[in-house]
């Protein structure tokens, strides 16, 4: 059984990475308000958290980005009192397409 101690010896040697690799937004807590043109909520949100990205309904102290579409209410106007870091519908399509993650046209 040498062959089999040796790889069992390789392989405790590897990392432990059931993980992907960290996404860019790795750690971050991200609010979706109000209605995006390019794709629905659900989508966005999915590929957000393909990136790393805890996606919450609700904005707190603990959120890192607000991305606020079209009719954005109460969530945009609580992330702007907390000083959270808000990005427009065309921010994020830019941060998708820079990571891989944009949306299919048409």
């Amino acid at each position: 059984m040498r062959v089999g101690e040796a790889l069992t010896t390789l392989l405790a040697r590897i990392p432990d990475t059931d993980d992907s690799v960290a996404g860019p937004l790795e750690g971050k807590t991200v609010v979706l308000t109000g209605g995006l043109a390019s794709m629905s909520r659900d989508e966005a949100g999915a590929k957000l958290e393909a990136l790393g990205a805890k996606v919450s309904g609700s904005v707190s102290k603990k959120t890192g980005i607000v991305i606020a579409g079209e009719a954005a209410g109460s969530k945009l106007a609580k992330a702007q009192e907390l000083g959270i870091e808000i990005w427009d519908e065309a921010t994020l399509l830019a941060f998708l397409a820079e990571h891989g993650a944009a949306t299919d046209a048409g």
